[in-house]
């Protein structure tokens, strides 16, 4: 099991940052690794509420399912490929009009991949990082890194 966790402050109301994050139809205009995103359950978006991702150039498979929601403070979720499995939760804290949103997730490797569990944790980390600033960017208006 790999541990990933981190946090960033986004200038954007509590609100606004977590209904963003709460629709994974949304990240693909922020996480350039994920080329597609369809909803699963009927609307709107909630505690069960699943979603198909299509993740690199492969279009490799993810399924993501929301198992909990208390707008606007706390998210969690499940991922899972052939691969892996990621569960945690995002949380939420509104500072001023900004938001500080925090990460904490939990990576189990299937298979052979296993082995690679002591490389995931520095690569895991930078890619959630990644991933999140580009929200950040995103909210902010400015260019991507």
């Amino acid at each position: 099991m790999v541990h990933i966790a981190g946090r960033i402050r986004i200038a954007a109301p509590i609100e606004q940052v977590f209904d963003t994050v709460a629709d994974s139809r949304n990240e693909p205009s922020f996480n350039s690794a994920m080329t597609g995103v369809e909803l699963l359950t009927p609307p709107p978006i909630g505690l069960g509420t699943r979603f198909r991702a299509r993740m690199g150039a492969a279009g490799t498979e993810m399924l993501v399912e929301l198992t909990e929601f208390e707008r606007p403070q706390r998210l969690g979720t499940r991922a899972t490929t052939s691969m892996m499995e990621t569960s945690g939760t995002l949380t939420f804290a509104a500072e001023g009009a900004e938001t500080l949103m925090s990460w904490d997730w939990q990576v189990r490797l299937k298979g052979w991949l296993r082995f690679l569990g002591p490389l995931l944790g520095p690569f895991g980390g930078r890619m959630e990082r990644r991933i999140w600033t580009g929200l950040k960017h995103q909210f902010e208006g400015e260019a991507r890194a």
